[in-house]
């Protein structure tokens, strides 16, 4: 477990003007975070995880099961792979996450969203909060890609100052069909491979479909503070499933 902030890092922390823009808009782009030696060893990781999932169907379509389309899911990719697991003490990441919710950094669960090329489904707008029902709902996302990626292959698009209240969800496992009026407004973050982006749990979000002949590798990684309670299940306590990945006391 990491204690403290890593001094040698040469990423340097959100600026103070960052931090305030993620408070104002919900989500804060700092640009590249993981270097190209990085991007290509966990894209082959990545890819691996995928195959070894196909194989044994341990994945989910978030397309529904007999859609044509495809948008795979895998959740805690860091109980599935050393390389991943890794990643969620990457300092570059948990500097910025500092930043953002303070010191004591919990995982509360990572997850690799694989958008295909030709045939990759959409996500529609919703805010994360509305099915995670986490207390405070004050958890923060680092969205990363290892694929350069724009608007017509899946780049995320987000409202900005969505993030200040919640937005009433349909029931069932359909996301929201729209995100409203202010949908017209929604940022669209275009990341080269490598880049981070930082988003609140309550910031309105959604991807498009891949029509293109470019796949669209993503990976998120969910964070809380210690303490953080389900609305359903109580406190979630540290674990291997949910570690502390920093913590100065």
């Amino acid at each position: 477990m990491e204690q403290s902030r890593t001094q040698e890092s040469p990423y340097r922390a959100l600026s103070a003007g960052q931090v305030e823009a993620f408070r104002r808009q919900g989500f804060v782009v700092p640009g590249i975070g993981l270097e190209a030696a990085e991007v290509e060893s966990l894209g082959r990781e990545y890819d691996r995880v995928f195959d070894e999932a196909r194989g044994s169907e341990r994945f989910r379509n978030l397309s529904g099961e007999d859609a044509d389309e495809e948008m795979l899911q895998i959740t805690q990719v860091c109980e599935r792979s050393l390389d991943f697991r890794r990643l969620l003490y990457h300092p570059r990441i948990l500097d910025a996450v500092e930043d953002l919710i303070g010191p004591n950094i919990q995982l509360f669960h990572d997850q690799a969203l694989y958008k295909p090329a030709h045939h990759g489904g959409p996500i529609h707008w919703h805010q994360d909060n509305a099915y995670w029902q986490c207390l405070p709902a004050d958890l923060v996302s680092c969205w990363l890609t290892f694929d350069d990626v724009d608007a017509e292959n899946g780049a995320m698009h987000l409202v900005p100052g969505s993030h200040m209240a919640p937005v009433e969800h349909e029931r069932g496992d359909v996301l929201l069909d729209a995100g409203g009026d202010s949908a017209g407004s929604a940022f669209v973050a275009d990341l080269p491979a490598g880049s981070l982006m930082f988003h609140h749990c309550q910031t309105l979000h959604h991807t498009r479909p891949n029509r293109t002949s470019r796949r669209r590798r993503a990976f998120a990684v969910h964070f809380m503070r210690p303490g953080t309670r389900s609305a359903h299940a109580g406190e979630m306590p540290i674990s291997f499933s949910r570690p502390l990945l920093r913590c100065r006391i």
